[in-house]
């Protein structure tokens, strides 16, 4: 029982009350961008060549906290670039002088923590010794992770919870000189009772002082209770859950019956513009099917769910990402943190089961400014009792979707 609700050796840091914690007010932070920030030159220059010119709200305001050294909670939209203040902040402060695990970052899914570390590349390849990088999860033998890390201990190492425990309980990992600690789509990995004993116990095997960042789009109250249960006096940025919806994110539902779904959704493939597409479904059967279908149809799909090889996941993920392929068939598997560039719209062929997942789905389009399209099937009750969730939770009213060819392509697609 103390395990699944206690943080060992932590717990008293946040039972007294909030008064530790400091919340963010606009106008605190006058930067306007990235060299306001006093960043290395190496990172300013990482920035310049992938096109960043400002930082986005949550940078701007998580930024100068999270270089500071400071504990930080960030809830903030998707799309908004909450990986980039924990990938600039670790680079800016991390000691590169020793070959040892300086900085920690676990995450819920194997995608995510691929994407996190192709981040910290991105950012450090500028450094005349690039800081290395290792990605660690479960779905590939134990022996190849523990003959990596025999071969070069690198300075950012990103894992999911189960793998990392495992490596920590064989003595594989040593991080005792863990400076940053990293918590990514926290309440995924803080919602689950067995994968927030794992955290723990990861959090337990590195040193008391160090700094602790979690980040997620969806933080509620209770979850921020327990966050805190691992942070010092932590900085808090919350975003207005009714402003988690992405501006330039245009939102339809359509009503429709169960059997009409596959002919409605051939229909707005054929007619909307589209640069890649998500389609959504509510089980792995029912995408197997769905790809299958489309694919005797002559549409260019790619499937991905759990169940896959790791291997054929990661090559499939990559596919996409390349733009090899523009429409992806998948589950709430990859519902958080993956962020794809040109994906520009979202259908929730199945309705997500409740609100949270909605918005994390909708999420992979119109990211950072960018515009987009999110259209959901209707097809029940149930179905219904979620819409009308997602319309309370988050004061944004859907409209039934007009026929695609009057859907305005300028609303969606960029110029």
């Amino acid at each position: 029982m103390a395990d699944e609700e206690v943080l060992p050796e932590y717990e008293d840091i946040d039972d007294k009350s909030d008064s530790g914690t400091k919340k963010e007010t606009r106008g605190g932070v006058t930067a306007i961008g990235f060299r306001d920030f006093l960043l290395k030159p190496e990172l300013m220059k990482a920035l310049t060549a992938n096109g960043f010119e400002h930082p986005s709200e949550v940078q701007h305001e998580a930024l100068p906290q999270a270089i500071l050294g400071s504990d930080v909670i960030c809830q903030a939209k998707s799309g908004m670039g909450k990986t980039a203040v924990f990938v600039l902040s670790c680079l800016q402060l991390v000691d590169l002088s020793k070959q040892n695990i300086k900085v920690l970052v676990v995450c819920h899914s194997r995608e995510l923590a691929f994407q996190i570390q192709s981040e910290f590349e991105r950012f450090g390849k500028e450094f005349a010794e690039p800081p290395t990088t290792m990605v660690v999860f479960g779905g590939i033998p134990f022996q190849k992770n523990k003959d990596m890390i025999a071969k070069k201990v690198p300075h950012v190492l990103v894992g999911t919870p189960g793998r990392l425990v495992q490596l920590i309980k064989e003595n594989v990992i040593d991080l005792s000189g863990v400076a940053h600690f990293v918590l990514d789509e926290c309440d995924k990995c803080l919602d689950d009772i067995g994968i927030r004993v794992d955290v723990q116990k990861i959090f337990i095997a590195t040193p008391r002082k160090k700094q602790v960042m979690m980040f997620s789009a969806t933080t509620g109250p209770e979850m921020s209770k327990v966050c805190k249960k691992f942070m010092s006096e932590p900085f808090e940025i919350v975003v207005d859950e009714a402003k988690l919806t992405l501006h330039g994110l245009q939102q339809y539902y359509i009503k429709l019956d169960e059997a009409e779904k596959i002919r409605k959704l051939i229909d707005l493939l054929d007619k909307l513009e589209f640069n890649q597409v998500i389609i959504y479904m509510g089980a792995v059967q029912r995408a197997r099917t769905l790809d299958k279908v489309l694919t005797e149809v002559n549409f260019p799909t790619l499937a991905i769910f759990s169940g896959l090889k790791q291997d054929e996941r990661i090559s499939r993920l990559q596919l996409f990402k390349d733009f090899k392929k523009r429409i992806l068939i998948t589950t709430d598997l990859f519902g958080r943190g993956i962020d794809i560039e040109r994906v520009n719209i979202i259908i929730n062929y199945d309705m997500p089961k409740d609100e949270n997942r909605y918005l994390h789905r909708v999420g992979r389009a119109g990211r950072f400014g960018t515009k987009g399209l999110a259209i959901t099937f209707v097809s029940s009750e149930k179905d219904t009792e979620v819409l009308n969730s997602v319309q309370k939770r988050f004061e944004v009213a859907l409209t039934e979707a007009p026929p695609a060819e009057q859907i305005d392509t300028s609303s969606y697609l960029n110029a």
